[in-house]
């Protein structure tokens, strides 16, 4: 087996691992990561390096399968581009459920983020865009910056978007 086919196979065990610990609901995307990583490394042939590769790039694909639907409403099956009956239903139905995790957590923390830190006009903001809370206007800043109030309505708290 090729060095690409155990990478490949890798992958593939970590989503099945992730899969079966965030089926419990007892643990975090992160938490479950870290015990599937731990499974994949278990098993041989592969590198702490290449075991933490093959995680940070099933990370960024659920992130981004995980916006990618929320933001879009889109099928995931139209974000994989390709013909669905191609891959095992099983690699299918765990990929979506971990993605649909993974987005529910996120929505978590934006809830917990607007809800416990909204940006107020004269607080010092990094570079971002921030949306107004009572007129929805947005302002967006290439730099640090001052939050002013709101120009639209001169309201005083925002929120990151």
């Amino acid at each position: 087996m090729s060095r690409n086919d155990n990478l490949t196979a890798a992958y593939n065990n970590l989503i099945e691992y992730l899969y079966e610990a965030m089926d419990d609901t007892l643990h975090s995307t992160a938490e479950a990561l870290e015990i599937a990583k731990e499974k994949v490394h278990e098993l041989g042939g592969l590198t702490q390096e290449e075991v933490y590769h093959i995680s940070q790039s099933l990370s960024r694909d659920l992130d981004h399968a995980a916006l990618n639907s929320e933001e879009k409403e889109a099928d995931l099956s139209a974000w994989l581009k390709f013909d669905i009956d191609l891959i095992e239903n099983f690699a299918v139905d765990s990929f979506k459920s971990l993605a649909d995790k993974t987005r529910l957590e996120l929505s978590k923390i934006q809830q917990h983020a607007e809800k416990y830190h909204p940006y107020k006009a004269g607080d010092f903001v990094s570079p971002g865009t921030f949306i107004c809370e009572k007129c929805s206007k947005e302002i967006a800043f290439k730099s640090p910056s001052e939050m002013p109030a709101c120009p639209r309505c001169g309201d005083k708290s925002f929120i990151r978007r």
